[in-house]
């Protein structure tokens, strides 16, 4: 709920539902996923979440807001995950096939792989963005990283020691990179709307998005201007 940008985002409606359940049923859809797990923090503002998850049935797990790697490493731990696939709360349109792709090239190439992600040379739109990582790699970045700076990042630390962690990216086949469709602004929120307001729900694919922007692409002129914050 604390977003500097957008505050609260993940609470913002989208055609009847909070962000954040989009997300989670559209995750849970992923067939290589056994879990979905919220991990939020102990902040008083985000207790609106822990209500969700409470009443949605939900497993969640509540930790440090600043130390976000201290945050997944306790959750993996509690739940006793052998491998993390992080999801962004703030991608409504994450696509389960998406996630199953870059879960599976995980699982093709580990133990010789630490970590699979679609966003170290992006080619889908960013929003469909998925982190694969061991828990022996998670523990090993949580056991080293000693800089806060970074480890307001989950995954940060693997990615600057390339040498310390094996590394793959999943590709697709067409370059869509150029598309933004996380919401981090009010102008991505108003993007996000417009998709939601055609589907009415969140079973959807990626492709019939892409599709529906292929009908209206005046809509990516929406948010076209958004940066992303640089880390």
């Amino acid at each position: 709920m604390g977003s500097t940008r957008l505050p609260g985002k993940v609470m913002e409606d989208l055609a009847g539902e909070p962000m954040l359940v989009r997300v989670v049923n559209r995750t849970r859809r992923a067939k290589t996923v056994d879990a979905v797990v919220i991990a939020t923090t102990t902040q008083p503002a985000d207790d609106i979440i822990v209500s969700l998850c409470q009443e949605r049935d939900w497993p969640f797990f509540r930790g440090s807001e600043e130390d976000v790697l201290d945050r997944y490493y306790r959750a993996a731990l509690v739940f006793k995950a052998d491998v993390i696939a992080r999801i962004s709360a703030d991608c409504p349109l994450i696509e389960p096939e998406v996630v199953d792709r870059v879960i599976n090239e995980f699982r093709a190439y580990y133990p010789e792989v630490d970590y699979v992600s679609n966003i170290l040379e992006r080619t889908f739109p960013r929003g469909l963005d998925v982190e694969v990582t061991s828990f022996d790699a998670l523990r090993r970045a949580w056991h080293e990283d000693s800089t806060l700076a970074s480890r307001e990042h989950a995954t940060l630390y693997i990615l600057r020691h390339r040498k310390k962690f094996k590394i793959r990216n999943v590709y697709n086949d067409v370059d869509y990179s150029y598309m933004r469709w996380t919401v981090d602004t009010i102008e991505d929120l108003t993007f996000a709307r417009k998709i939601y307001n055609h589907f009415q729900s969140d079973i959807f694919s990626w492709k019939e998005a892409l599709h529906l922007l292929a009908v209206h692409p005046e809509w990516m002129e929406i948010n076209q201007h958004i940066k992303q914050k640089l880390v």
